[in-house]
């Protein structure tokens, strides 16, 4: 029996009925003795690591006491609730979820250290080694590791993971997922979502790198993070080659771990020309590999004193979609590298530069494609706060976008953020965001707050921001509830008509669009959700063009920095997608019909 055939009898229990499962192509294909076996984390890659991804043990019980029994097999690192992972059950507040497996260590290197990785976890869990809890952690968007060198044996060992997810009944960030779903909130996931891998490393070790591309002058800042500075600065120096376009470049020796290299040869990073440098960075005997590329973003008056964005010293227009990041077989996880190219490449074949990536962290391996392949990313926080009033933070502002405009984000029990442990869950998790992906040269503006949803202090967050990371533009509150801070002024228009008024920032729609059109045998609800819907393909391709060509394309000449189509694919009840929830229709018939504008607009 394989995916296919299996889901066919499976039904939430208590979740809302009338929908059919939906595949991908990647999912009907997958392998589940090689399930997402690239290396993890290619902004810091090791030749030798162990990817754990595959079949482990799991149980799903009411008692925080470790089960004598285990209910099955599921296949990490796709979530109980989806039907990749063979379980197809939904974990509640009040459950635990336990996994299981044995962990083979042929030889242990006693010079080395065991380094155990986890891309993320929703949304709290407990790590044990042979039994002994090793470390924990809280937040289901954020990479994790522990170092087991001192747990594990030679021979056979036990690797067990207990997780918690109270989802949308707490303050903790959870993105778009909602116990019961429905509209444009989505399946609630839980448990390990992304890759699980150990390596051996030195004694002392490369833990992180901080790269900073200095466009004006040519050069390149490396931060070199140890684990043990006080060895490696005793018995060693740090070594960095450098390649362009698969040729060596240059060398650079050092002391110090903060080292600023002025390049030979400078080519701009762009969409269009997504030029990498391949770095190998040796420090003592650890070495790692890695990229940078030369970007520059920032605001500032075009020739005409109007605000706009500019990339690499020019006016570039944004052209963007919104991407939710959902799959209908793996939900948070994509079933493979192939699946998450699709959707990058398909949004440049339509001719747009830029993903909006949506309220969810992706693995670095997604962010990755985009540096590559040459796709802007303006990346979102995950939102999290108690339950949301709807009406404060959806409907009124839909209905009145000025009038909401004017309120205020310091009235926290409006904004479901009544909670201080909560708002201070919230900053550190934007604050350790920023350093989780600083080095994806894609990503150039970070959006902290969309739509008043567990907004707060958006000013202090900017601030926050800032200081973190100097390169990037920040669209502090998209959407709504704007306090005329960070770089945009930003909006959601999905009912008016489109215009755009002078501001002393650059003005951008982050979100309009969102046109429907169902596809029956590709959908995956009997519900249609749409900001417009179309009954045929020809009224939705109709619609589309004349939205582009009479409107957005005349208000670039307006100030127009950027625009945030919703969206790249169909998600659960949503069907205001290009392409279909499975991925296997394009609802565009004109593929390519914007990018020569686009490309004139841009200049």
């Amino acid at each position: 029996m394989n995916f296919k055939d299996l889901a066919r009898t499976f039904r939430f229990k208590d979740q809302n009925q009338g929908y059919q499962q939906l595949y991908t192509k990647w999912g009907e294909e997958l392998d589940p003795e090689h399930v997402l076996t690239e290396y993890p984390r290619p902004q810091l890659r090791r030749n030798n690591y162990t990817n754990l991804n595959g079949y482990w043990d799991y149980a799903i019980t009411k008692s925080d006491k470790r089960p004598d029994d285990y209910d099955g097999r599921i296949l990490v690192p796709f979530s109980p609730e989806c039907v990749l992972s063979g379980v197809s059950r939904q974990l509640k507040p009040e459950e635990y979820l336990w996994y299981e497996r044995s962990l083979t260590i042929e030889e242990k290197y006693y010079a080395r250290r065991c380094i155990l990785h986890f891309g993320a976890v929703d949304q709290y869990c407990e790590i044990y080694v042979n039994d002994e809890k090793v470390t924990e952690h809280m937040g289901g968007y954020l990479p994790f590791w522990v170092d087991i060198t001192n747990k594990i044996v030679e021979g056979d060992n036990k690797l067990t993971v207990k997780v918690t997810d109270v989802t949308d009944t707490s303050y903790h960030s959870r993105g778009k997922q909602l116990l019961k779903r429905g509209g444009i909130f989505y399946t609630a996931q839980s448990g390990i979502w992304q890759t699980v891998w150990l390596e051996w490393v030195p004694y002392s070790y490369i833990e992180s790198l901080r790269i900073t591309p200095i466009y004006d002058t040519g050069a390149v800042n490396i931060e070199i993070h140890m684990n043990d500075y006080e060895y490696i600065q005793e018995e060693s120096l740090y070594k960095i080659d450098l390649y362009l376009q698969s040729g060596y470049l240059q060398s650079y020796v050092s002391k110090e771990p903060i080292i600023t290299i002025p390049l030979k040869e400078v080519i701009p990073w762009n969409p269009e020309d997504p030029v990498l440098y391949d770095l190998v960075i040796t420090a003592g005997e650890d070495s790692v590999d890695s990229y940078f590329a030369m970007r520059k973003v920032e605001v500032k008056p075009d020739y005409t004193g109007v605000p706009r964005i500019h990339l690499n010293g020019l006016p570039y227009f944004q052209n963007g979609l919104l991407d939710q990041g959902y799959w209908p077989d793996g939900l948070y996880t994509a079933p493979n590298d192939e699946a998450l190219i699709f959707d990058i490449m398909s949004a440049k074949e339509l001719g747009f530069n830029m993903l909006r990536k949506h309220i969810k962290i992706e693995p670095l391996r997604w962010y990755y494609h985009c540096d590559r392949l040459g796709m802007l990313v303006w990346q979102d926080m995950v939102n999290g706060g108690d339950s949301y009033n709807m009406t404060v933070v959806g409907h009124l502002p839909t209905l009145f976008p000025n009038l909401m405009n004017h309120l205020k984000d310091n009235h926290y029990g409006l904004l479901s953020r009544k909670s201080p442990e909560g708002r201070k869950e919230w900053t550190r998790e934007c604050l350790e965001t920023v350093t989780h992906l600083y080095n994806c040269p894609s990503i150039v503006v970070w959006v902290p707050f969309n739509e008043g949803w567990g907004q707060f202090d958006a000013e202090n967050a900017t601030v926050s921001i800032r200081e973190a990371d100097k390169t990037r533009l920040i669209d502090h509150a998209s959407g709504w509830f704007d306090q005329k801070k960070g770089d945009f002024k930003s909006i959601h228009n999905y009912f008016h008509k489109l215009e755009v008024k002078p501001d002393k920032r650059a003005v951008v729609f982050s979100e309009f669009g969102g046109y429907a059109l169902y596809i029956p045998k590709h959908s995956y609800s009997l519900l249609m959700f749409g900001y417009r819907i179309y009954l045929t393909e020809e009224e939705f391709n109709k619609a589309y063009e004349k939205l582009y060509k009479n409107e957005i394309l005349k208000l670039i000449s307006k100030g127009l920095s950027a625009a945030v189509y919703t969206q790249l694919s169909d998600v659960e009840d949503e069907v205001n997608g290009l392409f279909t929830y499975d991925r296997r229709i394009c609802k565009l018939k004109s593929r390519n019909h914007k990018k020569k504008e686009y490309n004139k607009a841009k200049l």
